[in-house]
């Protein structure tokens, strides 16, 4: 078998397994989506959809992670192709924790109908909701660079991180400012505070993904680094 026809098969196999990286990134994005609209709506059958939709990410995470075991054993890659082979191993990671902090909200949606919290009380679900926009905008835009490996495209994940972190910051002020103006919000309130984690935590994997795909391109670990350094580290 000539080298070439290898190098064609193993070009293949690459491909196909960051098309399955990408199905896996959209369905934790639908996931997140999915989830905060269950708890602004009170919706039990969209929270049910985001659990079960959790045992399908989970088991393409275990079916991938083997695929990638499989080609480093028979290819040995170097080089780049090494780079992209981890840095998809360490993609799906992140993306099975996305889903995860997603299945922590549905449950959260689950909890709060069964104790007959109403969606009438006086809560920031607007906050929640737009905070939750943010996070999937940026694990939409770092799916979108590691499909194009743009590192021009993972800066911008990691420059527009902070913008959760604010959102984030902002809507624990409102809640708190809600339970002491009417104790009845205190529980859902609470509840509230680490849904908005869960959400800040998506973030946070979509800026994992952004250096992981700089990395892959560049062969440079940007990890605990600002943008502004991370942008000189790149630069040509």
């Amino acid at each position: 078998m000539s080298d070439k026809h290898l190098s064609t098969q193993f070009d293949a196999e690459l491909s196909g397994i960051s098309t399955r990286v990408l199905e896996m990134g959209g369905l934790v994005e639908a996931q997140v989506a999915q989830s905060v609209e269950a708890l602004i709506n009170f919706s039990a059958e969209l929270a049910a959809t985001v659990l079960k939709t959790e045992e399908r990410v989970n088991a393409m995470e275990v079916e991938i992670d083997r695929d990638l075991s499989s080609i480093i054993a028979r290819r040995q890659p170097t080089a780049r192709d090494l780079r992209l082979l981890i840095a998809v191993s360490k993609t799906i990671a992140n993306l099975e924790r996305v889903g995860d902090e997603a299945a922590r909200v549905a449950r959260t949606v689950q909890r709060l109908m069964n104790e007959g919290v109403s969606s009438r009380l006086r809560l920031p679900m607007s906050d929640l909701s737009f905070e939750a926009e943010l996070a999937t905008a940026q694990l939409r835009k770092a799916l979108d660079a590691f499909a194009r490996l743009d590192v021009d495209r993972a800066l911008e994940v990691l420059k527009q991180d902070d913008a959760i972190d604010k959102e984030f910051d902002g809507l624990m002020r409102k809640l708190i400012t809600y339970m002491m103006e009417d104790p009845r919000t205190i529980s859902a309130s609470i509840d509230l505070i680490f849904v908005a984690k869960a959400i800040e935590r998506v973030g946070d994997h979509a800026k994992n993904l952004a250096e992981v795909i700089i990395y892959v391109v560049k062969g440079t670990d940007v990890r605990h680094n600002t943008p502004d350094a991370v942008a000189t580290m790149v630069k040509p």
